[in-house]
């Protein structure tokens, strides 16, 4: 049975959004139930929530003024995506910020599952890679919570990336201020391999990730001491010059207590040097999972730019976390989509696709509808007379 997502009790949807949308059915039922505070019945569920948020994300909206004249004037959002009596601005903003992120968490947690059951592994013989990184976003002056500098107010995303499957995997929220290098043990589980650049060189850490049977790979400063332990052979003809058995940093001092292995490589004039502890693999493929930590810069610039994930609606903690999460079910809504119906990552141009087909198919339905609408209205003249 398809999911039903207008609210208003129209029979058909858009083909393409019903699609878009069938993740969610398979677990709608099990979805925490949001309670209205108070006698009276919520006027925006959490599916008109969710829904609403989605189609934020989706369409490129880059305000709630924005959304909210959408919903109240679009054909297709207002049979599809509002509630049956619309919805104020106030009545809005006072939902985004204060509710709705339990459901939002359980939905964003059940279609990573799906996720990553349907996206295959790119680079399986690498093992479980989860690129690590955080990104800044542009707060206003009224969202004191967003602590960054005299005169300038930012939020951070800490985020973990499955590399190999193109899939959002944990986020965590602070302040603009807020220390990247202790998600590192959260975000990781055991087994996992966390890729990251030179900012989480801390040979404290790489101590303790050790221990946490968490795998690394993690560039460092080329002027870091090094002492050297072992050395490994380096094949003729490749990129790598250097591939040790190591502790790093300064006896007595910052060194580590645990040895690790260190490679180094050149590409054109720029050379790298990585700390891990993946002795199973070559140098070669140390030195392309640390090529693939792009891949995390990469999600970030297309969520911020075809998603507007960046284009604030709310000014709370509590209503930014909605929104980041609320973005990432979007991306996830989007790969599952891709991934089923053409066999391939999300891109820009599926997206763009995804959009004009479900504009196209509403005017189809509207001008059905219409027709129906018609007919009946004169077969009932003719049954009169």
């Amino acid at each position: 049975m398809p999911l039903t997502i207008n609210a208003s009790g129209s029979k058909k949807q858009p083909p393409s959004l019903e699609k878009l949308w069938q993740p969610v059915e398979r677990f709608d039922d099990t979805i925490p139930p949001l309670e209205a505070r108070g006698n009276r019945p919520l006027k925006l569920t959490f599916k008109h929530q969710l829904k609403s948020l989605i189609c934020f994300h989706l369409q490129e909206h880059d305000s709630a003024r924005h959304l909210l004249q959408f919903l109240e004037e679009d054909d297709y959002a207002r049979e599809f995506i509002a509630p049956p009596d619309g919805i104020k601005r106030s009545s809005y903003c006072e939902a985004i910020n204060t509710r709705g992120l339990e459901q939002l968490i359980y939905v964003y947690e059940k279609l990573k599952e799906q996720a990553t059951q349907a996206v295959p592994a790119e680079h399986p013989e690498l093992g479980d890679l989860v690129a690590i990184d955080g990104s800044l976003i542009d707060a206003v002056l009224s969202m004191t919570w967003a602590d960054y500098r005299k005169g300038a107010k930012k939020a951070k995303v800490h985020l973990g990336f499955n590399i190999n499957q193109s899939i959002p995997t944990k986020i965590f929220f602070t302040n603009g201020k807020g220390d990247e290098r202790p998600f590192v043990s959260r975000i990781l589980s055991p087994g996992q391999t966390g890729v990251m650049d030179r900012y989480y060189q801390c040979h404290k850490n790489f101590d303790q990730w050790q221990e946490e049977g968490k795998h690394f790979v993690c560039r460092i400063k080329a002027n870091t001491r090094k002492t050297v332990v072992e050395s490994r052979k380096i094949p003729d003809d490749s990129i790598v010059f250097f591939d040790a058995i190591v502790l790093l940093g300064t006896p007595s001092v910052n060194q580590t207590k645990k040895k690790l292995r260190l490679v180094g490589y050149r590409i054109g004039h720029a050379e790298y040097w990585v700390a891990t502890d993946r002795y199973d693999l070559t140098a070669e493929q140390i030195a392309l999972i640390y090529k693939l930590r792009w891949e995390i810069e990469k999600f970030f610039g297309w969520w911020k730019q075809h998603l507007n994930v960046y284009h604030l609606i709310a000014r709370s903690a509590y209503g930014f976390m909605v929104q980041m999460v609320a973005g990432l079910i979007t991306f996830l809504l989007l790969t599952i989509y891709c991934q089923k119906h053409y066999q391939e990552r999300v891109s820009i141009k599926r997206v763009r696709e995804l959009r004009i087909k479900i504009i196209n198919e509403t005017r189809e339905l509207k001008l059905g509808n219409n027709f129906i609408g018609e007919h009946e209205r004169l077969k009932n003249i003719y049954a009169k007379t």
